[in-house]
């Protein structure tokens, strides 16, 4: 037992490690260029920010997803982009007398109750907006790594402490897991409260700062992750100058890169992950480059 216990821990630490790491060896969905991120899944091909599109993304062979998270009228954390469930539900055939469809403003069995799917494709009619447990649960059984963006902390007070409180009782904050989580969020404040609630996890901040304030930022995030558009060699080189809160230097996951002409610039810039909601396409182009 002590030395599986030996191994497991070398394994995440290693994973901590290569993950920030531009040299890092190619991985089973990546290129040894960069990560590549499936962006709410592999949306592109599913409906996002489902279990249908996780799954899509392990087929492809990509270990990477990133989801967003946010909170019900009742407390529980679910799996959804917008603030509004209007855009990939049916709520307002379900629930025709409550815009404007807030997550907030409906519980989670009411949530259950919407078709997630149809609005995509036929062929995923009935397809279910996911609790944050379940979908770690399928991420855990598909062997995946999650980038897990809080999404609009102002509106949830707490969202942070909630969040890391459901990824323990998930064994996702364990040594082993450490290394394949991710925490991010356009708010800074969010940022800095995982960091001081769970120092060890890595943190990312989504947005550009400004390079003056890199240092700043470098106090409680690990990676910087800009749009792609947003950024230019000299910019990726400023962050990969700063070291961050583990002693690491500063890593860049550029969003959202969707062709083969996007991806290059980004790789040719240094970045060290790309998000994109075309996993494949990004890989393929990576391997032609």
């Amino acid at each position: 037992m002590h030395a599986r216990a030996v191994a497991a821990t070398a394994v995440a630490i290693l994973a901590a490690v290569t993950l920030l790491s531009p040299s890092s060896p190619a991985r089973a969905g990546e290129t040894g260029d960069a990560t590549v991120i499936a962006h709410r899944g592999a949306s592109a091909y599913a409906p996002e920010n489902t279990l249908a599109s996780i799954d899509k993304a392990a087929q492809l062979g990509f270990t990477w997803v990133e989801n967003d998270v946010q909170r019900t009228k009742d407390g529980r954390l679910v799996v959804i982009h917008d603030d509004s469930l209007a855009r990939t539900t049916n709520v307002e055939d379900v629930f025709p007398g409550r815009a404007p469809w807030k997550v907030k403003d409906f519980t989670a069995a009411e949530i259950a109750r919407l078709d997630a799917g149809s609005w995509y494709s036929p062929a995923y009619a009935g397809t279910r907006v996911p609790t944050l447990e379940q979908y770690m649960r399928r991420v855990e059984h598909n062997h995946e790594r999650l980038l897990l963006e809080i999404k609009n902390p102002e509106l949830y007070p707490g969202i942070e402490q909630q969040t890391l409180k459901l990824l323990g009782n998930e064994g996702w904050l364990d040594q082993r897991h450490l290394g394949r989580l991710v925490v991010q969020s356009f708010s800074a404040d969010s940022v800095r409260t995982v960091h001081e609630l769970k120092p060890a996890l890595t943190t990312a901040f989504l947005g550009k700062p400004p390079v003056a304030q890199l240092h700043a930022y470098a106090r409680f995030a690990d990676l910087v992750n800009p749009s792609y558009g947003s950024i230019s060699a000299g910019y990726v080189s400023s962050v990969h100058a700063v070291t961050g809160p583990h002693g690491r230097r500063l890593g860049v996951f550029a969003w959202t890169v969707d062709d083969k002409v996007a991806a290059w610039q980004v790789v040719g810039y240094g970045v060290d992950g790309i998000i994109t909601n075309k996993p494949d396409v990004v890989r393929a182009a990576l391997r032609a480059n």
